[in-house]
């Protein structure tokens, strides 16, 4: 039976791309590059790269953060300092939160239930505004922030260590939730926890990265583990 429910924060439970155009909006904007929405569809695809290369070890958070918008820079050919942006982009993307359509609703029926453990890669300081506008720290008995724990999702360091905070953790007992099949899911095998996908868009599966179960919003997650625990048929990965 679950017991332990490790949640995603971005594209689970806050809808980060509304977020992300407001924000890179108004940064550029400020910085004199109109958003149109061709800039808007290619830094959305080098920041998702960026961040790929991050999970996979070749770059740095501090890199990550200001390199995507470097790399946008360059290929537009404008003299915008990306540091510059980045640190604006940042504040932007503190201010405000976007729920989900049904994620508030959920949090508030499965923390009745489980044990709520947000596990986001995010920025520290950018996540903590966020979370504290949303208000969901009351659902949460952990928060796990990359920046903070010193490791990154998919790493089995970053899960251990999450672990490591928890009383009388069970493994067996925990599942994994969230959007990305490579942070995420592929994480929470790397941990040897249970996984569930969130995938609104019916993306295919990767069949390097085996999924548990798949859903389309967390608005379902309730079901489904009500639907797992009278069947008792809990997958699991070992360690």
């Amino acid at each position: 039976m679950i017991e332990f429910l490790f949640l995603d924060l971005d594209d689970t439970i806050l809808d980060f791309h509304k977020a992300e155009r407001i924000a890179v909006s108004k940064t550029f904007r400020c910085l004199g590059l109109e958003p149109t929405q061709e800039i808007l569809a290619r830094y959305h695809l080098l920041n998702q790269l960026h961040w790929q290369m991050l999970e996979r070890g070749e770059l740095t958070r501090d890199q990550v953060l200001v390199q995507r918008f470097g790399a946008l820079f360059e290929e537009l050919g404008v003299p915008i300092n990306p540091v510059e942006c980045a640190r604006m982009y940042e504040g932007l993307l503190g201010v405000g939160h976007y729920f989900l359509p049904g994620a508030e609703e959920a949090l508030e029926q499965l923390r009745k239930k489980y044990k709520l453990y947000l596990a986001s890669n995010g920025t520290a300081s950018v996540q903590a505004s966020r979370i504290k506008s949303a208000g969901l720290a009351r659902f949460f008995q952990g928060i796990f922030i990359s920046q903070e724990i010193g490791a990154n999702k998919p790493t089995l360091e970053f899960f251990i260590r999450c672990f490591a905070k928890i009383s009388n953790f069970d493994v067996r007992r925990a599942m994994m939730v969230g959007d990305s099949l490579t942070s995420d899911i592929r994480g929470g095998r790397n941990a040897g926890m249970a996984t569930c996908w969130i995938n609104p868009w019916g993306k295919p599966r990767d069949p390097e990265i085996p999924v548990d179960y798949e859903i389309p919003s967390l608005a379902q997650l309730p079901a489904l583990l009500l639907q797992i625990q009278h069947t008792e048929q809990i997958p699991s990965s070992p360690l």
